[in-house]
């Protein structure tokens, strides 16, 4: 897998939390906030800012 492709599966990655966090409303759900921290962390390894594709 390329960098390129990588980076691609990881922002649809972290994409598809975003929904699922919008979609929870206001329910708690610490799994979800870990999974998003940790997407965020690697998008930001691999140099991609996560400010403008957040929800």
């Amino acid at each position: 897998m390329t960098d390129k492709e990588l980076i691609t599966v990881t922002i649809d990655k972290y994409t598809d939390l975003q929904r699922i966090k919008k979609a929870n409303g206001d329910h708690c759900n610490p799994e979800l906030d870990y999974q998003i921290k940790v997407t965020i962390a690697k998008l930001s390894s691999l140099g991609v800012s996560v400010e403008d594709i957040t929800l």
